[in-house]
């Protein structure tokens, strides 16, 4: 339990986890959200994948990165204090708002890399 904890106790891990729970994204994506390095990104990635937070999937060439159901299963009640803290957070709703405005505007992981 310790180290879920202190895998959780990063403010960007809590803020790729923000975005994905509203659904895939690959790390292009996450970069350009939350305007940080892809390094940095998939740092933070492999730290919540190696705590079976996430897990990815390959689609071409590129990766997609998604909340683990089994870790929801797992942790219902830690999952959805989550959530209900991240919709109440005003660095995390901003977050929200900009993915949604990337997704409105029809940008892919695809469009960002030509």
């Amino acid at each position: 339990m310790d180290s879920l904890f202190k895998t959780l106790g990063d403010e960007n891990r809590l803020r790729i986890l923000n975005l994905l729970r509203k659904g895939e994204l690959c790390v292009c994506e996450i970069e350009v959200i939350l305007e940080t390095t892809q390094s940095n990104v998939s740092r933070h990635l492999n730290k919540l994948k190696t705590k079976n937070i996430i897990f990815f999937e390959k689609k071409a060439q590129w990766i997609y990165y998604r909340i683990n159901p089994q870790f929801i299963e797992e942790n219902k009640l830690l999952y959805d204090f989550m959530n209900e803290k991240m919709d109440q957070n005003n660095k995390f709703l901003k977050d929200i708002e900009k993915l949604m405005k990337y997704k409105e505007d029809g940008f892919t992981c695809e469009s960002l890399k030509k």
